[in-house]
């Protein structure tokens, strides 16, 4: 599940790209069990509740059998970042009932750009002109793919961009989390944890399942499980401002699954949009990498 670090590059980018297969993965999942074709649609918050149900069971599987070394955890900031990440997930997971999964992935996109943002109030960060400008780059791509016009907004686009900021408070929580504890510890707490939240809030929206929408919720929980373990592997073999950008892959696999299952293709405007989304996003994450660089080098002998 973890293993330990050694630096490759290549081999990070061939771990993320795996994982943004299986996360795109549990989004046409979850556009498959929010419809009719496996019996009557399940409500979001029971598809995210599969999803942490199965996903804990295989993590915990994982620990059972790797036995790694559990630390004392920072119980409030996993609380604060699992529930942000249910929160996000949940949102996600309706919004691609209604939208093609192409536009719901790259709305998701701005979470590093609200991260940037919060990161101000609750980090203290300062921002400069070009990460402003990378935002605003960003925020024109959303704007694109919400199509604002009476006759193409589709509301159901919004919860996908409600899920981009609660994913973007997440990004906070996780980066204080970060050199803390080790990630497959974290990954477990983030799990059970979901687990707890999801188990109350899916108690009144409940309905018996069909067998072949059982089969899928174990499907998306372990999609979830493995995207997880490909994605902290790959941060553990290169630094976030190599990784990040190939992370933008799950916008190929979320339109490459809705041309196979859904016969959907990507019109114009999506393509306008999630470029536009993209090279916002991946501006923010060089000019972040540059940053952390010059701070990093030390000083100049005068």
């Amino acid at each position: 599940m973890y293993l330990a670090k050694t630096q490759s590059n290549i081999t990070a980018a061939l771990l993320i790209s795996v994982a943004t297969a299986f996360i795109a993965a549990t989004m046409l999942i979850a556009k498959a069990l929010g419809g009719d074709s496996f019996g009557p649609p399940l409500h979001a918050l029971q598809i995210s509740h599969g999803r942490f149900l199965f996903a804990f069971i295989a993590i915990s599987a994982a620990a059972a059998a790797l036995r790694p070394d559990i630390g004392r955890p920072h119980w409030g900031l996993h609380l604060a970042r699992t529930s942000c990440g249910w929160a996000g997930v949940t949102l996600m997971f309706a919004s691609v009932a209604y939208i093609p999964l192409a536009d719901a992935t790259a709305i998701t996109f701005l979470n590093p750009v609200f991260a940037m943002i919060l990161a101000i109030p609750l980090l203290g960060e300062k921002v400069g002109r070009i990460r402003w400008s990378a935002a605003a780059l960003a925020f024109a791509g959303a704007l694109i793919l919400l199509r604002p016009t009476p006759a193409s907004f589709d509301p159901a686009a919004l919860l996908a961009f409600a899920a981009a900021a609660i994913m973007g408070l997440e990004l906070i929580f996780i980066k204080k989390l970060a050199g803390r504890e080790n990630p497959f510890q974290i990954l477990l707490f983030n799990n059970g944890l979901g687990l707890c939240i999801a188990s109350v809030a899916v108690i009144p929206f409940w309905q018996p399942p069909t067998a072949a929408q059982w089969g899928l919720l174990v499907a998306i929980g372990v999609c979830m499980a493995i995207a997880q373990s490909f994605f902290v592997n790959a941060m553990a073999r290169a630094e976030a401002s190599f990784v990040a950008p190939f992370s933008y892959a799950t916008l190929i696999f979320a339109a490459l699954y809705d041309v196979l299952f859904y016969n959907v293709i990507p019109d114009g405007v999506t393509y306008l949009g999630a470029a536009t989304i993209i090279a916002g996003a991946v501006m923010l994450v060089l000019r972040e990498a540059q940053l952390k660089r010059a701070i990093a080098a030390p000083p100049a002998v005068q």
